[in-house]
Order: structure tokens, then sequence, then C-alpha cells
């Protein structure tokens, strides 16, 4: 990735390359207990869902979800977990998020962060309340300062 300054200095939106860096960033600093339940996940940041997850969601707009969790099924469980493209997948999209994170002010980082436990979260079935302490713990412990300008 190009040093631009695009995450820190908010100069032009962030591409698709850096949303997908900085959500790998994010991933790779969940708190360990989320780990048995997404294990290597891939992560695949688009500006918008495709045709297919607006009609089978009915969703009115294209704006209208942030990401999506697409299990690998319970194929991916154990040993055949060791096959590289049976790995659950989380889509990202990137305009909403913009949308949402000029929204509220708040760090993109944070805007991601929050995207990507919702959805483990909703996938998995936690309470809010889970969701939220994950959030937290992960502010707390100051997980989520990157550098991507590197």
């Amino acid at each position: 990735m190009e040093n631009r300054g695009i995450i820190m200095s908010y100069t032009e939106p962030p591409t698709l390359e850096d949303l997908e860096a900085l959500s790998k960033s994010i991933v790779d600093a969940l708190p360990d207990g989320l780990g048995k339940y997404i294990g290597k996940l891939k992560i695949i940041v688009e500006d918008f869902p495709d045709a297919y997850i607006e009609q089978e969601l009915e969703l009115d707009t294209p704006y209208d979800i942030l990401g999506y969790y697409e299990s690998a099924g319970p194929a991916a469980i154990g040993h055949l977990a060791a096959h590289k493209d049976r790995r659950d997948t989380l889509r990202l999209f990137r305009r909403p998020i913009l949308d949402l994170w000029c929204e509220t002010g708040e760090d993109l980082a944070t805007v991601v962060n929050r995207v990507i436990l919702q959805e483990i979260g909703n996938h998995f079935g936690f309470t809010d309340d889970e969701v939220e302490m994950y959030e937290e713990d992960m502010e707390k412990n100051d997980l989520l300062n990157f550098d991507l300008t590197a």
C-alpha cells in the first residue's frame, strides 16, 4: 500500500485496498476468544453488495448493509478446515461503511471494528452485550491503533 496518509489524515476516501488492510489488521487483533469461532477468516471488501445478496436479504438500497458473514459450512470444522478454499468469508461494503464513518465522526478503525464484531456476533448468535464487551475490550487494550502507511 502506498504511503498516502489516507487513513490518518482523511485527505481522500480510503480505497478498497485500504479498508481490506485495515480489516485484516483488526481481525488479526481480535481477542483470542473469537478465534475458536472464526478460524482463518477470509476478508473481501467490495464497494457494494452484489445483486444476489441484495435480493436474498431484500435490501431497499445497497447502503442498507455494511457487511455479510458467509459460512463455509460444517465441512470447515476440524480436519477438513485445512482445505484452503473452505474458509468462512466476511464481506465488507466500503461505500456504506464510509457513509457511516462520515455520519458518526468516529475513527475509521472503530467503525470497521464495530462492523466486523457485529457481523461475527450476528452469525454466531452473540448478544448485543457480548459484542459490546468485545468492542470495549479492544478499545481498552488499545488494539485499534494501526500504522497502515508502512
